[in-house]
């Protein structure tokens, strides 16, 4: 019997299947409680959706796990029920049939990680004319149908991007590492970074696209280097950090070009060993959290208890900005890496908002 995309699932299923890869569901976090006063919209529990319509990262695989554990609070306090994921490598047509998928599966809401900014547009409509709440976390979207619940992508990448225009200098030569070619949250990282090298006179000698994968990166950062021999820098986007560190060693050449890293930390194992052995050595790491899905459902279990949001929480029409955590740079390091350096080499330093911060947005 072939797996069903559309089926709910209880925990113990959903532990055997995120075990297997298949699926990452139904647990995670809070403290509002399901009310029956009938109050219309504030009646609970519901169910709540998720469409993940890529695949390829630890980033994503922890992003689910980590709404899987927050989820299970909110529905030990009733609040919700089921949630219902459609998670695959999938184009902008299968994220379509996803979140039509979970439309017919009757969801409440709808917690989505687009693969486009405008080509969902129709099914949010669909969605939306069905009173489902849609929420996109880590790239945002412009449907007036959809509240983006996201950190500031261009200002993530700029804040990498200044570092490595100071550590290269005006008329300083650097080649770039980036995600997916038009995904939203590519496009807005690239954008940010390419302001500041401009500004800052930095060449950008070559640009690739290494999907952010970490083999990838390194295969990519090899062949850059190989056609571009007189850099002084490497930009580079999470996921990707790792493997482009090992590709400038593998030419002996981190102690001669700067490179952006990631708060991951595989990175920062290579990053404190670099320190030791060479105290010169510098890098920066700021975090992306997977754990944006948290913050999100905050937000929605608030928006279908019927919270209307408080002046100035939404900005750009559409969108709550979260903060973006402290940057790992070569001050604090020691501190932050004592925090995570026990975890797998793939985990991603994390936050989101707390349900009291969550709050705060609604009136």
């Amino acid at each position: 019997m072939g797996w069903n995309p559309r089926r709910r699932f209880g925990p113990r299923a959903l532990g055997a299947l995120a075990a297997a890869g298949i699926v990452l569901a139904a647990t995670a976090c809070s403290n509002p409680q399901a009310t029956d006063d009938g109050g219309g919209e504030s009646e609970g529990p519901f169910t709540i959706g998720v469409s993940n319509g890529f695949i390829g990262s630890e980033w994503r695989e922890q992003m689910l796990s980590v709404l899987e554990d927050s989820f299970a609070e909110y529905k030990s306090d009733g609040v919700v029920d089921e949630l219902v994921v459609e998670s695959a490598d999938v184009d902008v047509n299968g994220q379509i049939q996803q979140i039509r998928n979970l439309i017919r599966s009757d969801v409440d809401a709808i917690i989505v990680n687009p693969n486009s900014p405008t080509a969902l547009d129709q099914v949010f409509a669909e969605a939306a004319d069905q009173g489902i709440e849609i929420v996109a976390i880590d790239q945002a979207v412009e449907s007036e149908h959809v509240t983006n619940v996201v950190i500031d992508q261009a200002e993530w990448a700029s804040i990498s991007a200044e570092w490595l225009a100071g550590e290269v200098g005006d008329g300083g030569r650097v080649i770039a590492v980036n995600g997916i070619d038009g995904h939203p949250a590519n496009e807005a990282r690239w954008s940010g970074a390419q302001k500041v090298f401009d500004e800052a006179g930095v060449e950008v000698v070559a640009n690739d696209f290494a999907e952010w994968d970490q083999s990838k990166g390194q295969t990519v950062t090899r062949d850059l280097l190989a056609s571009n021999p007189n850099v002084d820098g490497v930009f580079v986007q999470d996921g990707m950090a790792l493997g482009a560190m090992q590709a400038l060693q593998a030419e002996g050449l981190e102690d001669e070009v700067a490179i952006t890293g990631e708060a991951r930390v595989g990175y920062m194992k290579e990053w404190n060993k670099l320190r030791e052995s060479d105290e010169d050595f510098s890098s920066i790491g700021v975090p992306n959290p997977p754990s944006v899905s948290v913050s999100a459902l905050h937000v929605v279990v608030r928006m279908l208890q019927g919270g209307e949001f408080a002046n100035g929480a939404i900005e750009d029409g559409n969108t709550i900005y979260l903060p973006i955590p402290e940057t790992v740079t070569d001050e604090n390091f020691d501190e932050r890496f004592a925090e995570v350096e026990d975890k797998p080499d793939a985990y991603a330093v994390d936050h989101s908002i707390s349900a009291e911060k969550a709050d705060s947005y609604f009136k």
